[in-house]
């Protein structure tokens, strides 16, 4: 839908001096930027940038301090989300806005109904929905529940979200941040479809793989400034990760060979059925000894949440879990006393949750307060009877200077953080209690690349102090880059190890997918589940 006046020459999108401050917090500082009709234009950025705010406040969620917005060529005031959308500006946000029992036809036209009646809106969506769909690969159920689909389906439910409300101008932040590699290629064949169109994306990212290969053209910020503006092909990730970080970053790990001692972990015939009867966990055999990394590697689904739920000690309730777990050389319970997060935490095992906003953090609640739940009943944090606030804000603020989380303010809530600093918020509480088993799930999911690098060197000197780890990641790159050694996931159950110097991509696709290529003829038929494999998962490039 584009504005009356609009010209084709004109930028789809430009911003002139856009300055947002949040408190003594500069998010924005006079940001200039260009995006030509019918592009993909990249912008990066380390986490607290300032590139969620710049795009909010395109699409109405804030107000700009100063400066200028024009669409098309035309100055307009977008003073919220429907004034976006009127624009022709749609959002698809990191964290989905979508209504979990709701069906995808009826959050498709939540907020867009035309008329009174609701029956015949539906019944113009549904035709709309269907053209939108097989147009653009966007295909799903239109009566499926929202909380029944994969998170990839979500993310084309809020792509044809903004599509039926006439898009012109599409921002995704952090679309890949949570899908599978296959997941990924998909979107950015969605992209380029709509590109094609003439449509303009603009796609907010950390992965410079995703920029080098998506992108027409690609913005830096740091710190609240756009420090460049470049053709993609006309630079390269080293650049590019400079230019982000202001400083040379290391885009490969570099770690010394494991030195491996006694075993820390020992599991054997671990299953697990949950509430359901469906089982999850079909005869888990692990070991990982002090001082390695053991990474899981495996399409997200095949039974990596349930493990880690189980070391973690909070497995789903009604679940019925068997075999045996030893930590240093001693049975953990299964269930019942002794099987809860505390008690796995006062054993010795520090978890780092796939999920941070909803397993890592209590959102509402601040930084401080956060960066010692679960461990809020150690003594350097009680005086007698009541707990010690003071010492626990300043150790708090020792966590978030160490580990550079920005904005540096222990008063703030969780959720006023970006994703990468609420991960280092997860982090640096579990790594700095100095477990003897670290589990980490996702460790940098949605984190910029000097974060990235940073959170590696952490799990990496843990390693290097005599502790076991146990990685979980959907990116094979980390998987491959940290592991000591590698273990792949396919349906509950352990389809092989491998080291990762000997490992190629081909094959450790083909055990996500649930073949030995070892034991399989050659020629012999790759399920389609494959696909994930065949990616090198989208790291930092």
């Amino acid at each position: 839908m584009a504005l009356a006046g609009a010209t084709d020459t004109a930028p789809a999108i430009e911003l002139r001096g856009i300055c947002k401050a949040f408190g003594p917090v500069q998010a924005n500082r006079n940001i200039d930027l260009s995006v030509p009709r019918g592009t993909i234009h990249g912008i990066i950025g380390e986490n607290g940038a300032g590139k969620s705010t710049l795009m909010s406040i395109l699409y109405g969620f804030y107000r700009p301090d100063a400066g200028e917005i024009l669409v098309g060529g035309q100055p307009i005031a977008i003073t919220d989300s429907q004034a976006a959308i009127r624009a022709g500006i749609g959002m698809v946000f990191q964290h989905f806005k979508l209504v979990q029992n709701f069906t995808v036809l009826e959050n498709v036209i939540l907020g867009a109904e035309d008329g009174r009646l609701l029956r015949p809106s539906l019944a113009r969506a549904r035709g709309e929905l269907k053209r939108l769909a097989a147009e653009y690969e966007l295909q799903v159920d239109p009566d499926a529940l929202v909380e029944e689909l994969s998170v990839g389906h979500q993310q084309r439910v809020e792509i044809l979200k903004a599509l039926y409300r006439q898009a012109d101008i599409l921002i995704l932040d952090e679309p890949t941040g949570v899908l599978t590699p296959a997941e990924a290629d998909h979107l950015f064949r969605i992209l380029r479809g709509l590109k094609d169109e003439g449509k303009t994306i603009i796609l907010i990212t950390h992965k410079l793989r995703e920029i080098m290969e998506i992108t027409d053209n690609v913005s830096v910020m740091r710190r609240g400034e756009m420090v460049a503006s470049v053709r993609t092909a006309e630079t390269s990730p080293t650049q590019l990760a400079e230019l982000m970080v202001g400083r040379k970053v290391l885009l490969r790990v570099e770690k010394p060979p494991a030195i491996p001692g006694a075993p820390v972990l020992q599991i054997r015939g671990l299953r697990m059925v949950d509430h359901d009867k469906v089982e999850r966990l079909r005869g888990i055999d692990l070991e990982i000894r002090a001082g390695e990394i053991l990474g899981i590697a495996g399409v997200a689904g095949n039974g990596q949440t349930q493990l880690l739920e189980i070391l973690g000690g909070f497995p789903e309730a009604g679940s019925h879990i068997s075999g045996e777990i030893r930590l240093n050389g001693k049975p953990l319970p299964l269930s019942g006393k002794g099987a809860d997060g505390r008690s796995r935490r006062q054993a010795g095992i520090g978890h780092v949750p796939e999920d941070r906003q909803a397993e890592g953090l209590i959102m509402d609640f601040t930084a401080w307060e956060n960066a010692a739940f679960g461990y809020h009943d150690a003594p350097e944090f009680n005086r007698g009877w009541l707990m010690d606030n003071a010492a626990i804000r300043a150790d708090a603020m020792g966590k978030i200077e160490r580990f550079d989380v920005r904005p540096p303010d222990p008063d703030l809530a969780a959720k006023s953080f970006s994703g990468g600093n609420q991960q280092k918020i997860v982090v640096a509480r579990e790594i700095e209690r100095n477990p003897d088993l670290l589990l980490i799930g996702q460790p940098t999911r949605g984190v910029d690349i000097g974060a990235i690098e940073f959170i590696h060197k952490r799990i990496l000197a843990l390693r290097d102090a005599g502790k076991a780890v146990l990685l979980v990641s959907v990116e094979l790159d980390e998987i491959t880059a940290l592991s000591d050694r590698i273990a792949v996931m396919f349906d509950g159950r352990i389809m092989g190890e491998r080291l990762p110097g000997e490992a190629t991509t081909g094959e450790l696709g083909c055990l996500m997918a649930g073949v030995d290529p070892a034991v399989t003829p050659p020629g012999a038929a790759i399920p389609p589940a494959a696909a994930p494999g065949s990616d090198a998962g989208g790291g930092a490039g």
